[in-house]
């Protein structure tokens, strides 16, 4: 295979868009040019720029503008859509000129547009600086909407499961077992192209992934396509441009398939984890070549399509992937190889398809070793990469025909420096047979692992044979686009960010995961926990929306929205403990909410508000006098025993306070979507939750919650369950109980967020910075000190669990909003107004951070040594800055703050777009 790789920060059109672009130029006539002084960003659809495939009829326009000028806003936008690839296209939606500074989730509102086909578009605004300009052509690809769109297309297979082994959704402590083997499918097709193509589109879904190759190459450099879903309820597709890979004359389809989540294969000697079967892996594809002489051919998957057993032996999520090329010559997917001897495809059943519209999984980056060693236990060399992160390993071998590779990829080594797989799901193992005698490069196509170790066994049939000349580690995750940054003049606060940062790389694929390793699941509080650190550092606008679309599919009819999504296995260890916790399942709501207010996409509302409301009904059957017992707690609390349910915290606290912070945000939800009768009722429930919650686990002579742990007390407090009159008292409870407990931490997944925020909050940032800023106790420090390069499961970093999790990097969100000072207005959607209030600014010298909005890029530099701070605020959004109390100029004059708050004892400047540099 050859080499995959997309640094974060790169920005470009994929090549697969080149030839629907260039056409488009070619047709594009009288196009205005962008005023010098105002001038276009990016324009999208529905999220994405060009996309090909969106899952409606009613697209939504965004834009970001640029200026050279301060203080610059719209005033007015224009709309053209046309039909594409026409000498003369066809309008089909002209908005007129709207007045208005909305730039962000304009509905389309024209002519109904059609499934399959091309449109271009190009916006023009106007600002209040009399300025104009017009976006470039643009264009997107309306997907296939129902099933009657794919025609003829069939889904096909090599082998049909039997429906007794068709396991859905397994017990953890079910006993089934699937034991007969089958075999992975390749597929084949060749069609021939005799006129002139203008354009040829593919649409594609593979369960459990797919690679496509067109000619003997591969099409995308996407990994694990699609993504994930719940299998029994629909799977994702992807439409693609692939005009540039079809060529004149004969040419051939190739297609490999792997298990994925779709089916997990019971091998002996392999990990499992759990026992999935949704059925065997099959593909559906539709390829639609359009000519010059206006006609169109369609080639779909059915059963005149061949298929043959892969030379990938073994594939799985959990046990790793085998290679065996004695199966197939490597050269079936070219033009000229022979099939008649491989069998007629299997026509089967499969679920209904809607296009995969988030980032696909992609190879981001690349680790050579950083040093080598033999294992003294059984002579394996050992490869560090340096890095613990979510990925594959790639390697250049020379050898005889079936010598054998094995790699056993590892997050830690045991004492006698081989690969520990022991906490992370063992054994788990790639393994490669040569086909001939020579030089190969290879990598594993359809699983991966999270480690920072390789032991690479050589299993030659003539000793010596085989020669590693190059390994590699490849970090996959999912290629969302990074937005922000973070650095300071602290250096463990930039260590630990980093730290947080390749926890959150190595979870984030087509679902957020709890780690790239043992389980690969989508556990659902990271999302609200974590979601706002997440946010700050790429744009998952996207791949929220299909977490939210997981929760919606994975959603009991009784209004269960259980922990994990896509839920692919229940847990039934102490019964409901790790089904139905409220702290994750109300991922559904407070999600959704936080996802509307950071982007100012109300469809994260409209689309998720008939499961919000159901999975309140359920809660409410489930309450005991508005009370909720059930669930984990604060998961992984720091208390004396082994980190696992909340050892510190009253049952019942964290889970009645989620209950009433889901009611008080579907107060907000219902009434912004005018649905009067409905907030009435949740406020009513939440007031009733307020006065139990209190009743139940308020201690008044001790002026605490439930066991008065720092989760105990935070949480109320957050949420707002604290009466008035008793906020301070209760505070001051939490701050004594930190500094009793010399500032270590103590609370877990639940409650550490809860925690720092409260804090924030009161202004006690000096806290959170003793509390974390430390090496000799458990904490994020204490993890690097101990040699962690991403945030492990445990504050203590033990070495017999997960070394990558996500779920305790709260953190992050402090050093964004706290050190760095960014911030949303209360009233704001969409960054349209921000704030800027830097914290420890007597503590910390220079702090520098950066954050793409959706209205653009914002910038905030103190750096105390030039004595200055610069700041960008975005066209079309402001900036309310907050500074210790004193006077400022602002790029070189002299200004008086709008408001001086004295209490607060800082200056506040309003400032639109533009850049600044402001001294004192």
């Amino acid at each position: 295979m050859g080499k995959i790789l997309k640094k974060d920060n790169e920005v470009k059109v994929g090549q697969c868009l080149q030839g629907i672009l260039l056409m488009l130029m070619l047709f594009a006539t009288g196009l205005k040019p962008a005023s010098a002084q105002l001038s276009f960003d990016k324009v999208l659809v529905n999220g994405r720029e060009n996309p090909l495939g969106i899952n409606t009829d009613k697209p939504q326009f965004s834009w970001r503008l640029k200026s050279v000028q301060n203080n610059v806003s719209q005033t007015a936008f224009r709309i053209r859509v046309e039909k594409a690839g026409q000498v003369n296209p066809q309008l089909v939606w002209d908005s007129g000129w709207q007045t208005t500074d909305q730039s962000l989730f304009v509905t389309y509102a024209g002519q109904a547009l059609e499934a399959g086909r091309y449109y271009q578009f190009h916006v023009q605004v106007k600002d209040n600086k009399g300025n104009r300009a017009q976006s470039e052509k643009a264009v997107f690809l309306v997907g296939l909407l129902q099933p009657k769109d794919w025609g003829a297309s069939q889904w096909i297979a090599k082998e049909l499961l039997p429906k007794a082994m068709v396991n859905p959704l397994p017990l953890s402590s079910s006993k089934f077992r699937i034991d007969q083997t089958f075999e992975l499918p390749v597929f084949r097709k060749t069609f021939t192209v005799n006129k002139k193509l203008l354009r040829s589109t593919a649409y594609i879904s593979g369960l459990g992934h797919y690679e496509l190759l067109l000619n003997g190459e591969k099409v995308e450099d996407a990994f694990l396509q699609p993504g994930w879903s719940k299998y029994d309820k629909e799977a994702l597709y992807v439409a693609l441009d692939v005009t540039k890979q079809v060529q004149k004359g004969k040419n051939s389809i190739g297609i490999l398939l792997g298990n994925g989540f779709y089916y997990i294969p019971p091998v002996k000697g392999r990990y499992q984890k759990h026992k999935v079967a949704f059925g065997l892996p099959k593909v559906k594809m539709k390829l639609v070549n359009h000519y010059s002489d206006g006609s169109e051919e369609v080639i779909v998957t059915d059963k005149s399509w061949k298929v043959h057993r892969s030379p990938i032996t073994f594939s799985s999520m959990y046990g790793g992937e085998d290679y065996d090329g004695h199966v197939l010559p490597s050269n079936w997917p070219d033009v000229a190889f022979d099939d008649r001897n491989w069998q007629a495809a299997l026509e089967v059943d499969g679920p209904p398809l809607v296009a995969q519209e988030a980032d696909p999984v992609r190879v981001m980056h690349e680790f050579s070793p950083v040093r080598s060693f033999t294992s003294p236990k059984n002579g394996n060399t050992v490869y560090d990469f340096g890095q613990n992160a979510s990925g594959i390993v790639a390697v250049k071998l020379k050898g005889k025909q079936g010598d054998t590779v094995r790699i056993y990829p590892a997050e830690l080594l045991t004492a006698d420096s081989t690969a520990n797989q022991k906490a992370t799901g063992s054994p788990y193992y790639y393994q490669y047979v040569f086909e001939k005698d020579g030089l190969i490069d290879w990598q594993p196509r359809f699983t991966y692992y999270g480690f920072r170790f390789a032991e690479v066994a050589l299993l030659p049939q003539t000793k010596g044979a085989i020669q590693l000349k190059g390994i590699k580690a490849l970090h996959i995750r999912n290629a969302a686009e990074t937005v922000g940054s973070f650095h300071s003049s602290d250096s463990l606060f930039n260590q630990i960010h980093r730290l947080i940062k390749w926890a959150i790389n190595s979870n984030m694929v087509s679902v957020f995961t709890d780690c790239p390793h043992r389980e690969k699941l989508g556990w659902l509080e990271q999302l609200h926990l974590m979601g706002p650190s997440v946010q700050y550092n790429y744009d998952v606008e996207r791949l929220f929306a299909k977490s939210l679309r997981d929760m919606r599919l994975s959603q009991t009819p009784a209004g269960l929205v259980p922990e994990i999504a896509p839920e692919y296995v229940q847990f039934d260890w102490g019964g409901d403990m790790f089904r139905d916790s409220p702290e994750w399942g109300s991922s559904s709501i407070i999600l959704a909410w936080y996802a509307y207010r950071w982007y100012g996409n109300k469809t994260f509302l409209t689309d998720n508000y008939a499961m919000m409301c159901k999975y309140i009904d359920y809660l409410g059957t489930k309450a005991k006098d508005h009370i909720l017992t059930q669930g984990l707690g604060d998961w992984y609390d720091l208390g004396p025993e082994r980190p696992g349910v909340s050892q510190l915290t009253t049952p019942g606290i964290t889970a009645t306070a989620i209950y009433y912070y889901d009611l008080k945000l579907m107060v907000d939800i219902a009434t912004l979507l005018g649905k009067k009768e409905d907030a009435e009722k949740f406020k009513t429930l939440q007031e009733a939750v307020f006065n139990a919650f209190n009743q139940q686990f308020y201690h008044p002579q001790e002026q605490r919650y439930g066991s008065g742990s720092q989760t105990a007390l935070a949480m109320p407090l957050y949420v707002g369950l604290v009466p008035q009159d008793l906020q301070q008292p209760v505070f001051e409870k939490l701050t004594t109980t930190v500094c009793q407990n010399d500032t270590a931490l103590t609370a877990g997944d639940i409650g550490h967020r809860y925690l720092l925020q409260t804090l924030q909050q009161h202004n006690r940032d000096e806290l959170i910075y003793a509390m974390h800023h430390r090496d000799d106790r458990p904490g994020y420090g204490y993890q690097l000190r101990k040699g962690a390069t991403a945030l492990t499961e445990s504050w203590a970093g033990l070495p017999n669990v997960s070394n990558n999790h996500f779920m305790l990097g709260h953190l992050m969100e402090w050093f964004h909003t706290g050190l760095g000072g960014i911030g949303q207005e209360a009233e704001s959607t969409g960054f349209k107004h921000f704030r800027i209030a830097p914290k420890m600014l007597d503590v910390l010298k220079d702090c520098e951070v950066s954050f793409r909005s959706p209205y653009g890029k914002i910038y905030f530099n103190r750096n105390q040594a030039q004595g200055n701070y610069q700041l960008e605020v975005p066209v079309n959004s402001r900036c309310t800055l907050l500074l210790p109390k004193g006077t400022y100029q602002v790029n070189g004059k002299a200004v008086e703050a709008q408001t001086v708050n004295v209490k607060e004892n800082h200056v506040e400047l309003q400032l639109g777009s533009g850049k600044y540099t402001i001294t004192q």
